[in-house]
């Protein structure tokens, strides 16, 4: 997907781009692709590539949610800042905290947040500890490709208000979301909407997971990672 395929696609969804976007998504895909010269943060290294997979990946989190009336939104095991940093560069006046384990990927987002002077929360921390101080605090959190919904389920719902919504986003979901229905229950959250679609051009599928937090999360998760892992709810 070319920079012009990019910006079509992006119409189609009724975004469109200022320069100053175009240019900032261009000083992110070319930061990215020199820094991954020396530290690993992505397989895909292509331009054409990142623009597609990571890129417009990330924004087809606007079919699940409307994103210009939010405020707070955590993006969990964001990696190389995807998608939370991406939404951030198109819609800038959302609050977005960029959380992450692995400090390589956090100290790449710090450059490129500098390069592209833009202010976005990094924390270099796992959910179970970020949780803390943090608990009921975000309109929408967001994880994409970083592990099992049952497992992201207990990781992310703590972390919203009552009455907002986790997006997880994957690939093939099914037995993923028929394996959840016990930690929706015991995290009083539900499915509002699956929203399947097609990336353009290469047409890999992709699935857009809609969860409601109806109530309160008890007080006692998310459990350390290790038990979440090993007993899912």
């Amino acid at each position: 997907m070319n920079k012009e395929l990019f910006e079509a696609e992006l119409n189609k969804l009724n975004i469109t781009l200022t320069e100053k976007q175009k240019k900032d998504l261009d000083i992110y895909a070319n930061f990215l692709q020199e820094y991954n010269t020396h530290t690993n943060l992505t397989s895909i290294t292509n331009i054409d590539d990142i623009y597609l997979k990571h890129f417009y990946d990330s924004i087809t989190i606007i079919k699940a949610i409307d994103l210009s009336s939010i405020n707070t939104l955590l993006d969990i095991g964001t990696g190389a800042g995807f998608p939370g940093m991406v939404i951030k560069i198109i819609y800038p006046n959302i609050n977005v905290t960029l959380l992450d384990s692995n400090n390589k990927k956090i100290n790449f987002l710090k450059e490129l947040s500098n390069k592209l002077n833009i202010q976005v929360n990094l924390v270099h921390d796992r959910a179970e500890n970020f949780i803390n101080n943090n608990r009921e605090s975000y309109d929408v959190v967001v994880s994409r490709a970083v592990a099992q919904l049952n497992i992201l389920l207990e990781l992310a719902i703590p972390f919203l208000k009552v009455g907002s919504f986790f997006i997880a986003m994957k690939s093939h979901a099914v037995e993923e979301i028929d394996s959840s229905t016990s930690a929706l229950n015991k995290l009083n959250s539900s499915i509002e909407d699956i929203i399947k679609l097609e990336l353009p051009v290469e047409e890999s599928k992709r699935t857009l997971i809609k969860i409601k937090k109806n109530d309160k999360t008890d007080l006692k998760y998310p459990r350390i990672y290790d038990k979440i892992k090993k007993q899912h709810l």
